[in-house]
């Protein structure tokens, strides 16, 4: 299966943790998405104790991700083996899945599934630490640098009190 991820899953330390998909995500490249999003922080992450990322449609906007692969049998509950956590486990109850359209810099389009929050909270602030997960995570897989400035700068109107600290990374 082909996944889109756009938050702290860009990383490869984060999603092939040994509490998230243990190696099996294989990195397939970069991908901006075909419709108009732009990147929010609008969930709750009761782990990172701080608002997670989300897209959500904005007029003219485009969100860069990473692509993986990731085995069918571990993107559901019901078909991950024993002892193993489902994609879907791992992006939680407050995620839906979707697809979209997204363009790789060769201008290749494909279909890929992501996950979208499905009960967005706008008022929700994000930190310093997770935001580091996506920018480490988009500049470790190649994503254009104009892209990651428009990241901190959204993380940064998101949360005035960590600003400087994003705009160091």
């Amino acid at each position: 299966m082909l996944v889109f991820q756009y938050g702290s899953n860009c990383s490869e330390c984060e999603i092939n943790g040994e509490n998230r998909l243990r190696g099996d995500a294989r990195f397939s490249g970069i991908a901006e998405t075909i419709d108009d999003f732009e990147l929010a922080f609008d969930v709750q992450s009761v782990r990172r104790r701080c608002a997670a990322a989300d897209i959500v449609r904005r007029d003219g906007g485009k969100v860069w991700g990473v692509l993986y692969e990731v085995p069918d049998c571990l993107m559901s509950r019901a078909t991950a083996p024993d002892g193993r956590k489902s994609f879907d486990e791992i992006e939680g109850k407050k995620y839906k899945r979707r697809t979209l359209q997204v363009r790789r810099p060769d201008g290749t389009v494909e279909s890929a599934l992501t996950y979208t929050v499905k009960d967005p909270q706008p008022a929700l602030r994000t930190n310093s630490d997770y935001v580091r997960h996506i920018v480490c995570g988009l500049r470790e897989r190649g994503v254009p640098d104009e892209y990651i400035t428009k990241v901190k700068a959204i993380a940064a109107a998101n949360n005035s009190d960590i600003a400087a600290e994003v705009e160091a990374l």
